[in-house]
């Protein structure tokens, strides 16, 4: 059996809190070191590492299993939070992360294009990404363009450098 083959996906629930944040935990440290200061991760990583009860709440955020293990995680909303108001043609890529020791085998692809069908069959014409320096090249593979650089600020003042991208569904 093939890695892609024992990988099954399905909706995360807020009962899988401890899982995924145990995921994030595992993956952002690991994967963003490699373009963010050991300085900035110490301010940004208590914030990032944990999951959203809103997106274990919402029905389309996933996760990638290998077994009963989380390997991978992400999903998407029609809100964008960091916008004030909303696109109704526009859904937004919510948190995505892969476990750091099941890089290259088509987890995170497999949920991107899970949430992208599903986006699509929803309704959105276009996705939205705020993405870490980290991910831009991921993003670009699965068909997101680079709208510009934005800076997120983090509580105390702290900006994370960050990439705003949008990808076009197509029909």
């Amino acid at each position: 059996m093939t890695d892609q083959q024992m990988l099954s996906l399905r909706p995360a629930t807020p009962a899988d809190q401890a899982a995924v944040d145990g995921l994030l935990a595992r993956s952002y440290p690991a994967l963003l070191a490699a373009s963010y200061a050991p300085e900035l991760l110490s301010v940004a990583l208590p914030r990032i590492t944990r999951a959203r009860p809103e997106l274990l709440a919402c029905g389309t955020y996933w996760l990638a299993l290998r077994g009963d293990r989380v390997v991978g995680a992400g999903g998407w909303t029609q809100n964008d939070p960091s916008a004030k108001e909303t696109d109704p043609e526009m859904g937004h890529i919510r948190h995505v992360a892969t476990d750091p020791d099941c890089l290259r085998l088509g987890i995170a692809r497999s949920l991107m294009q899970r949430v992208m069908d599903e986006a699509r069959a929803a309704g959105m014409q276009r996705l939205g990404c705020l993405s870490t320096l980290t991910a831009v090249p991921f993003y670009q593979a699965m068909g997101f363009a680079v709208l510009a650089a934005e800076d997120v600020q983090l509580p105390g003042g702290t900006l994370f450098p960050s990439v705003r991208m949008v990808c076009i569904l197509s029909p």
